[in-house]
This record gives structure tokens, sequence and C-alpha cells, in this order.
């Protein structure tokens, strides 16, 4: 029985259980939302973690000086300290390569909030730290770089992409070692009840070949593969 959806920590206990994210991906792509796995480029920073969580979302532009005037981690620092238990930090830094929103105090930051992971098509440094701690993060490459004179968050809670694929605040993000898919919210029961009754046709696959039965043979009765 799949949780209410609203029951975030029981959906979560569900999720780690029984779903992974290649059956969400062809769940989402038979409800005809065939843009909601982030390209492979996006990876996990350490493959044992599991992402999933509600989204809060930042977007980043590019500049290219340090202000005097101000603090240019003001939005930055107002997104972590309003995270919430099972909030996932989704920052959208475009394609510049130049940015490394994610690092080391912020994963202490979100861990004491209870925050569940950061999702971002930037960069991510202090790796090492950040393993060590357990926190998931999906990130689009590793570096040194601190964003200050580089990104500068601009507004956060609004619609943005990551690596092309719209992402809401409150979707579901989940994430494991095959890639990230990002499940809308308004479709997220639909997408949970059709993945309890495909996982149970994928068990019923499995078992049928671990006997040894043909794949045409199960297919033909199944149409999973």
């Amino acid at each position: 029985m799949v949780p209410d959806t609203k029951d975030l920590p029981a959906l979560t206990a569900f999720v780690r259980e029984n779903m992974f994210v290649a059956l969400i991906s062809d769940v989402l792509d038979s409800l005809g939302h065939r843009n909601q796995a982030l390209p492979s480029r996006i990876r996990p920073l350490d493959e044992e973690t599991v992402l999933f969580g509600r989204a809060r979302t930042g977007i980043y532009r590019d500049v290219y000086d340090v202000p005097t005037d101000r603090n240019p981690y003001e939005l930055e620092i107002k997104l972590v300290d309003d995270l919430k238990s099972g909030d996932v930090c989704v920052l959208a830094c475009g394609s510049s390569g130049r940015i490394a929103p994610w690092g080391g105090l912020l994963t202490t930051a979100s861990l004491a909030r209870g925050a569940a992971g950061c999702l971002t098509d930037g960069q991510v440094r202090d790796i090492r730290a950040i393993r060590v701690a357990g926190f998931p993060v999906f990130h689009g490459g590793i570096s040194p770089l601190d964003s200050k004179g580089r990104g500068e968050v601009v507004a956060i809670d609004v619609p943005v992409q990551i690596a092309g694929v719209d992402v809401r605040t409150n979707d579901l993000v989940f994430g494991d070692a095959d890639g990230v898919v990002i499940i809308p919210q308004a479709i997220e029961r639909e997408v949970f009840a059709a993945a309890a009754e495909k996982l149970q046709g994928e068990n019923r696959t499995e078992e049928a070949l671990r006997r040894g039965e043909s794949l045409a043979d199960v297919f033909a009765r199944e149409g999973i593969l």
C-alpha cells in the first residue's frame, strides 16, 4: 500500500524500501512525462546514497565581481536557513561551469535542519567532508571554486530548470545510482500508484526469469523489460 504522498516521512520510508529511479522514470514515460530524468552528467557524489524529498528551489546568475556594499550570499543563506525536514535544496546554475554553490558548511547547516539533500547542475566542493557526513548530493561537477564573485542567487522558490528539466518548489526529487528524476507534485499520487503496480509485475518477471523461463515468454505474459 502506497502511503499518502502528503505524509512525507511515510512516503520516504516506502520509497527507500521499495522504489528505484529507473522504475519511476519508466512510469513517468508511460504517463506521457518523458522529460523528467536529468541527463547523465548529473551524478551522485556518493552512489550509495539515495536522494528523496521535496524541492526548494534557488536560481543563480553569473556575476563577475564581488560586491562591497551587500552580502552576495544573502538569498542562498535565506534558503538554507528555511529548509525543513525532508526538503531538497535544488540550485539551478545554468551551464557556465563557473559556480560551485554547494560545500561542507551548507551541508552541515542542512543536516541540522533535517534536509534530505541537494541537487544542482553546478559544481560541488568539500566532497570528502560531504561523503563522510552521508549527505546526498547530486551535482554537475567537482570544483574548489567559491561562488562569490562568480554566481549569485537571484530568486528562491521559483520555477527553475536543472540541466533542462523543469523543477518547482514542492515537486518530489528522487535520485539513486542510476540518476535523478523529478516527479511533479500534480501527478505524484498517480505516479506512485502506477509504480507500485509495475513493481509487482517486475518482481513476477524476475522470479520467472530466475526459474529459467525464456525472456520472450515472460515478456509476452508480463509486458515488462
